[in-house]
């Protein structure tokens, strides 16, 4: 019992992940906020008020939508413009439905001391899907698909 918390996963992924089935179960709209200064953010600059976006993320209005423990991943149209979004978890600082407003805002510094155990020394998450990783993950086929 006395492993140190830095090698303890943070919630937040978890969590992101529940909530926006719940809201997609309940034919509510889930929107997430996310702190468009953080690095590796790839968004619409054009679309940022006072540091922070808030992305429709309903399945209808993304594609190949992918939430995994290190980033969230989607193609969204913004003014008729497809455009790959890139958002890292610690990027987000909340989930919620837009009709009720229900969901939650996470901890700042959820991810302060978190070191990663595959941590590729400054890599980014779109480099991270790329190269093998010594920890086993599920697939997560939640999202669109294309079918032809």
């Amino acid at each position: 019992m006395s492993e140190p918390t830095t090698s303890i996963t943070p919630t937040r992924p978890y969590i992101v992940r529940a909530l926006y089935q719940w809201i997609e179960d309940n034919a509510l709209t889930p929107y997430l906020m996310v702190d468009a200064t953080a690095e590796n953010v790839q968004i619409p600059t054009e679309h940022v008020q006072d540091g922070r976006i808030v992305l429709n993320i309903a399945s209808r209005a993304t594609g190949n939508m992918s939430i995994e423990n290190d980033y969230i991943h989607f193609s969204a149209r913004f003014s008729g413009v497809s455009q790959e979004i890139w958002v890292p978890l610690t990027a987000v600082l909340g989930i919620y439905a837009k009709e009720n407003s229900q969901g939650m805002f996470f901890d700042p510094n959820e991810y302060d001391n978190y070191q990663p155990e595959d941590d590729a020394s400054g890599s980014s998450a779109k480099q991270n899907t790329t190269t093998g990783s010594t920890k086993a993950k599920r697939d997560n086929k939640a999202g669109l698909k294309v079918l032809k």
